[in-house]
C-alpha cells in the first residue's frame, strides 16, 4: 500500500516518467470511510490509471471548534479498508502543516452566489474553507479526474464553479449518493449516532422521498410546509431547514418553471450531530 504524508513523496511519486502519459483519478475525503467512499474510489478506477485518494480533515471549513474536534479520525481503518479494494492506489494523508504550511486560513471565493445558499447560510464561511482545500488538493496531485459524492450538492456545484472560474485542468465527476439499506445517506457523521439514532435516521430519507411524490401536484412552499410539519412530529429531530432549489443555480424556488430541474436540501440534527441529504425532483 502507497501511503504518503507530505506533498512532496506523493508528487515524486506521480512524477515518474511512467506515469506522465496516464490519466489521473483522484478523490477528496475527510477520511472516516465507508462504501459511499469506496464506490467513489471504483469508480476512479474503472476510469484512470492512477487513482489518488486524499484523507485530510480540514480545519479551515469548519465554523465549529467543537465538530472538528470530534470528527472521527481513524487513518489505519481507512487504509486497510483501500487496501481489500485495491493495493495500487495512492493515498495522501498530510498534516495540517504540510498542506498549510503554517499559515491555517482560507481564501475568499466567488462563486457567483452559489455559496450563499443553503450550507453558505448556515456555515458562514465554510465554502471558502472547502475552496481553499480543493484547489491546493488540485494543485499538488494535478489529477485529469476527480470525484465527488452527490450527498453534498451543493459542494458539487461549488467545485465545478471553482474550476471554471480559476481555468483548472480537471474534469469534475458527481456520483450518486451512497445509502444505507434503512435510506440514510451513508456519511462519516453517521458512525458517531447511537444505534437508535441511526436506526430512526431513516426517517430523513422517508420524508424527502415523500416530499418529491408532493412536488409533482404541489407548489414548492406547500412541499417546505409539508416537511416542516412532519419533523414536528418527531422531537428528536431538530430541522435546521429544507429547501427546494434549482440546480444550476441553487436558488430557491419560488414558483415551478416547466423543463427546470429542481433538488430539495435538507439538514437536521439528532442527537446534536448535523446530518445532510438531497434528493432530485425532476
Amino acid at each position: 500500500m502507497y501511503v504518503f504524508q507530505t506533498q512532496k513523496e506523493l508528487q515524486h511519486e506521480l512524477n515518474k516518467v511512467e506515469n506522465k502519459s496516464k490519466n489521473i483519478g483522484f478523490v477528496p475525503t475527510m477520511g472516516a470511510l465507508h462504501k459511499g467512499h469506496l464506490s467513489l474510489l471504483e469508480q476512479s478506477l474503472s476510469q484512470n490509471e492512477i487513482t489518488v485518494l486524499s484523507i485530510f480533515v480540514n480545519p479551515t471549513q469548519f465554523n465549529n471548534a467543537e465538530d472538528l474536534k470530534k470528527y472521527p479520525r481513524t487513518l489505519e481503518k481507512d487504509v486497510e479498508l483501500v487496501e481489500k479494494l485495491n493495493k495500487n492506489i495512492l493515498i495522501y494523508a498530510p498534516s495540517v502543516s504540510d498542506i498549510y504550511e503554517g499559515n491555517t486560513i482560507s481564501t475568499a471565493f466567488n462563486y457567483d452566489g452559489l455559496e450563499n445558499q443553503m450550507e453558505g447560510k448556515h456555515r458562514p464561511g465554510h465554502f471558502d474553507g472547502v475552496g481553499t482545500i480543493v484547489k491546493k488538493l488540485f494543485e499538488i496531485v494535478q489529477p485529469t479526474n476527480a470525484y465527488f459524492g452527490e450527498k453534498d450538492f451543493q459542494q458539487l456545484q461549488i467545485v465545478r464553479k471553482l474550476v471554471a472560474k480559476h481555468k483548472i485542468p480537471v474534469t469534475i465527476v458527481g456520483c450518486k449518493i451512497f445509502r444505507e439499506t434503512s435510506g440514510l445517506a451513508m456519511s462519516s457523521r453517521n458512525e458517531r449516532l447511537s444505534e437508535s439514532a441511526r436506526k430512526e435516521s431513516k426517517l430523513i430519507y422517508e420524508i424527502l422521498s415523500r416530499a418529491k411524490e408532493k412536488f409533482e401536484t404541489k407548489s414548492a412552499n406547500e412541499t417546505v410546509l409539508f416537511v416542516e410539519n412532519e419533523f414536528k412530529k418527531h422531537p428528536n429531530f431538530t430541522l435546521e431547514y429544507f429547501e427546494i432549489a434549482a440546480e444550476d443555480t441553487l436558488l430557491t424556488c419560488k414558483r415551478k418553471i416547466k423543463n427546470k430541474k429542481y433538488r430539495a436540501f435538507i439538514a437536521v440534527f439528532i442527537e446534536n450531530i448535523r446530518l445532510i441529504d438531497t434528493i432530485s425532483l425532476k
